[in-house]
């Protein structure tokens, strides 16, 4: 029998029961020093107290429900907070105020857990993902060129739920073809200017539905040539012809590379050509390297200012680069990144915020919360054969188990980042609507906390003067292993809650991954 004491953490406690004798009629006040005569008694003639609760029990009267455990973390304002009052710290305590309430279990009359959260609401979020691949009212014309995002946001999102989505294959067929353009790549419509961004959507798509004829939609020749006129000669890639050039770019190109196994030689019209002593890996983790910032984030390019997303961009890259142990503390300065990202958790909410002195948002469970794990397979310690447990193996200090507050996370999603009304969904936060983005991203966040990730095994060893990220992308074939993440102390949700585990980098399944790698790896050329 699971109990709860408020204030205490769920144990699994045995419960004694405590057989007192019934007064019968005046029998103590006549005589209160005799004894009764315990072999005329029967188990009729006894009380029942549960010395747990210390109440009097009888099987027909209802027991009281104790009250769900909530840490006072997360039913209170924040204990200290600065004196100066501006606009930004006004929008701070409204977000709070309007999140209190949903964390304290006080916005409605829902079902709650033992913990005081609501369960995941999958029929409505699926229904409305479901919705969202469908026809879209008029207003959503202003959405027309991310129309790709739909694709990979509802598919990611209803895959996490547990619902197959092969039966959208011949959908995203139909789609992909019209967007993808014979200079390479894939626009947001027909017509549209391909865009890294929206080739990204799409390929993560193809592979979620899967195939056969599904991954034969990518022109895999067009793709190359298209992404060497994105290369650039420092390293990092434009987004789109004549575009900017940000780590989206580099994060993006590194996902194309390696789940269709791309060569990495550069065309002669590649800008960053240079008689070939460069490809197309060549220089992008330098320049990854070069956009963090003093606070430790990293931004959208060098020298501007500091995002979560970016940061998952950043750490994805490198991952597939190579081996994460290696190459994330080789370009970056891991503990200045570590605090800058947690500094973007906060109390009372749970939940990310993107930059330094703004408001949580749902998305930034994803896009906050998905450094983690890459982090943490970072700083994981070395394997069997090492001297050190409490090191990693580039000498950082081993983390712990966990780098964030994974409970305040969920407490975040569950209570507040879910549209309980009929139109379902997934928002930034209780007073806004639910749209498929955030949908997809606050799921990406949950199923990232409800996990544990690990390497496989240390980096291989280079040979003399070889540099891995300019040779080959030895992390897109990293081995990962996922297990579900759980803590007595800090289970908070439900089995039936747990949503299904995204690749750290790839952010979709790892069979999904497996899919497409396997397809193209096994053909030669452009066959």
């Amino acid at each position: 029998m699971v109990v709860r004491t408020k204030g205490a953490r769920c144990r699994n406690r045995a419960i004694f029961i405590r057989k007192f004798p019934k007064q019968k009629g005046n029998m103590a006040a006549s005589n209160p020093t005799s004894r009764p005569n315990l072999d005329a008694i029967t188990d009729d003639d006894f009380e029942y107290v549960d010395e747990e609760f210390g109440s009097s029990y009888s099987p027909d009267q209802v027991q009281p429900q104790p009250e769900p455990m909530i840490p006072d973390l997360f039913k209170q304002p924040p204990l200290v907070k600065d004196d100066l009052i501006t606009d930004t710290s006004r929008l701070q305590d409204q977000t709070v105020d309007h999140c209190l309430p949903f964390l304290a279990g006080e916005d409605g009359p829902l079902e709650l857990n033992d913990y005081g959260l609501p369960r995941l609401n999958r029929e409505k979020h699926v229904k409305f993902l479901k919705q969202s691949l469908g026809p879209l009212p008029g207003r959503f014309v202003a959405m027309d060129a991310s129309r790709p995002w739909f694709l990979y946001w509802c598919l990611s999102g209803l895959t996490m739920m547990g619902e197959n989505v092969s039966s959208y294959r011949e959908s995203v067929i139909a789609t992909a073809r019209t967007m993808q353009n014979e200079s390479g790549g894939f626009g947001g419509g027909h017509g549209q200017l391909s865009h890294l961004a929206t080739t990204y959507s799409v390929i993560l798509a193809i592979a979620l539905v899967g195939g056969e004829d599904a991954y034969d939609v990518i022109d895999r020749k067009g793709m190359w040539k298209w992404l060497c006129t994105l290369k650039q000669p420092d390293g990092g890639f434009q987004v789109c012809m004549g575009g900017e050039e940000d780590i989206r770019g580099a994060y993006i190109a590194a996902v194309i590379i390696t789940l269709l196994d791309l060569p990495l030689d550069l065309t002669p019209e590649s800008p960053a050509y240079d008689g070939g002593r460069s490809n197309l890996l060549t220089g992008i983790a330098e320049y990854v390297r070069s956009c963090q910032t003093f606070e430790g984030g990293i931004s959208s390019q060098p020298n501007n200012e500091a995002h979560g997303a970016y940061a998952f961009c950043a750490l994805a890259c490198l991952a597939l680069l190579d081996n994460p142990r290696r190459v994330i503390p080789s370009y970056l300065d891991v503990p200045r990144l570590v605090s800058w990202l947690s500094y973007r958790q906060y109390a009372p909410e749970g939940g990310f915020s993107g930059r330094t002195n703004k408001l949580v948002d749902g998305c930034y469970s994803h896009w906050v919360g998905g450094c983690f794990p890459l982090l943490e397979a970072c700083l994981g310690s070395s394997g069997s054969g090492s001297k050190e447990k409490n090191r990693t193996a580039t000498g950082l200090a081993a983390a712990p188990e966990t780098l964030y507050s994974r409970e305040g996370l969920i407490r975040y999603i569950l209570t507040c980042c879910q549209d309980q009304t009929k139109r379902g969904g997934l928002r930034d936060k209780p007073y806004k609507m639910s749209d498929a983005y955030h949908t997809n991203y606050v799921l990406s966040g949950l199923s990232s906390a409800q996990h544990q990730w690990d390497l496989d095994s240390d980096p291989l060893p280079l040979s003399e003067g070889e540099t891995t990220p300019t040779m080959a992308a030895l992390g897109a074939d990293s081995i990962w292993n996922v297990f579900p993440y759980i803590d007595d102390n800090d289970q908070i949700y439900e089995d039936s809650d747990r949503v299904r585990p995204i690749h750290p980098a790839y952010a979709i399944p790892q069979k999904n991954v497996a899919g497409i790698k396997a397809y193209f790896q096994g053909r030669s050329g452009f066959a």
